[in-house]
């Protein structure tokens, strides 16, 4: 009995020891927290399975992208940054990994954060024809302005975002103005999502510029128009991003790849927590429901975090071992 209780106690502190090994890998980690919706739940979510899950010491910093990745470059933290937009600054993401002072872990967005022209899905049910830009243009009837119901409209957004510019290029290249469509300045991003709101809750034609991840589209059920071309991206820094170029062509909008990154001090440090930052990932249409939840209730990152950990365990058991997921689901 003497015999069993001492191999028992041996047993348990070899697996004490195990699990504060793993606590000391990774010690102290510092997270951005960056100021849009998606990104502070990712932050969240990374915070409680590290914790939880791995036995670091988490804590959320403010972030943004630009101050956030040169800080991980240049003074070494934060730790981690869970959403990265390393299309926003390719030079100085690459300048990081080159010089080995940062690490890029997984690719946060699977899909890549999208922006584009969209319609209704219930527009396309009633009208499976229309699946690209030029077949919204020749049904101006369905998309009505509301200003003029004789002509179609494409909404757009508020002056000064890069995605407005855009669509004013794309409306003149796709000869939208021929096709009797005018383009609605909406104002403000107040004004460009209580235009969709407004068309969802009638259920009416509406087609304009949105993006992706957002809680709107995980409310209203939208499809991204096809742009009937591949994205040529020498031209699209040519002429289509730029306001005042006067011949652009049609082009398909890129997706911006979103990537968390590490700084290479913790990822030297991190153990198995680093195997988790390699495989964690998930979709607009997962990040997009969960929003829709939070801006419904009013709820922080951390009050976020919670709701997709407990309602989603089909995926985010996929990014741990068996043993971590038993240490997060108990601490739910």
């Amino acid at each position: 009995m003497k015999k069993l209780l001492a191999t028992t106690c041996l047993a348990a502190g070899l697996l004490g020891l195990g699990s504060a090994a793993s606590a000391a890998e990774c010690g102290d980690v510092t997270i951005a927290n960056m100021n849009w919706q998606s990104a502070e739940v990712l932050a969240s979510v990374d915070k409680f399975i590290l914790t939880e899950g791995y036995g670091c010491s988490a804590e959320l910093v403010v972030g943004d992208t630009v101050p956030t990745i040169t800080s991980m470059i240049e003074k070494g933290e934060p730790d981690i940054a869970p959403e990265g937009w390393v299309d926003l600054l390719p030079d100085v993401v690459n300048r990081g990994l080159q010089e080995g002072k940062l690490v890029g872990a997984a690719v946060a967005l699977s899909d890549g954060a999208v922006q584009g022209w969209w319609v209704p899905k219930y527009i396309v049910d009633a009208n499976p024809d229309i699946k690209t830009i030029d077949d919204v243009l020749k049904h101006k009837e369905l998309f009505p302005d509301p200003e003029d119901p004789s002509k179609g409209a494409i909404f757009n957004g508020p002056q000064g975002w890069g995605g407005t510019v855009v669509t004013t290029q794309l409306y003149k290249a796709y000869g939208a103005e021929a096709a009797g469509f005018t383009l609605v300045d909406t104002g403000s991003a107040a004004g460009l999502d209580g235009s969709i709101a407004k068309a969802y809750e009638r259920k009416q034609g509406w087609a304009g510029y949105y993006w992706a991840p957002t809680a709107l589209l995980g409310k209203y059920e939208m499809v991204k128009l096809e742009h009937g071309v591949p994205n040529d991206m020498a031209e699209w820094k040519r002429c289509n991003t730029v306001a005042d170029c006067p011949d652009p062509k049609k082009n398909d909008w890129p997706k911006d790849k979103v990537q968390t990154l590490v700084t290479k001090e913790f990822a030297d440090r991190a153990g198995p927590a680093m195997e988790y930052l390699n495989t964690r990932a998930w979709t607009n249409d997962t990040v997009n429901k969960l929003m829709a939840w939070m801006t419904d209730n009013q709820a922080s990152g951390e009050e976020g975090a919670k709701h997709f950990l407990e309602e989603n365990p089909d995926l985010w058991t996929k990014w741990v071992s068996p043993e971590v997921a038993e240490k997060i689901e108990a601490a739910l």
